[in-house]
């Protein structure tokens, strides 16, 4: 299992029900593969700095999983093809990173002495 972190950013314009959908699918098959959750983060609407396919705003969420490396493959390869998902993209955690983010690192001695 290696930690990972994924943004997506939705279409604004879709109601909260199909958002929730999208970040219920991603999670369910994550769970169903044999990763774990850790966090997610919905940052809600934001505007872009720019255009992204013809939208000046997006529905940003943040996830942050465990999962093997073919898991987050085919997490990929759906968020690609989903017409909900403006743009996305998965992010490798270094090993040091996740290990002070975890709840269980956070009450440890050896986490309150570094």
């Amino acid at each position: 299992m290696r930690p990972y972190e994924l943004m997506i950013i939705l279409d604004a314009g879709l109601e909260e029900e199909a958002n929730r959908a999208v970040v219920d699918r991603v999670t369910e098959l994550i769970r169903a593969r044999g990763g774990s959750l850790g966090r997610v983060d919905r940052w809600g609407r934001r505007r872009f700095a720019y255009e992204l396919k013809h939208r000046w705003e997006g529905y940003y969420v943040v996830i942050q999983a465990s999962s093997d490396p073919a898991t987050v493959a085919e997490l990929d390869r759906i968020l690609f093809l989903a017409d909900e998902v403006i743009r996305h993209k998965v992010i490798r955690l270094p090993d040091v990173v996740s290990e002070r983010s975890s709840p269980e690192a956070v009450g440890s001695p050896a986490a309150e002495a570094g």
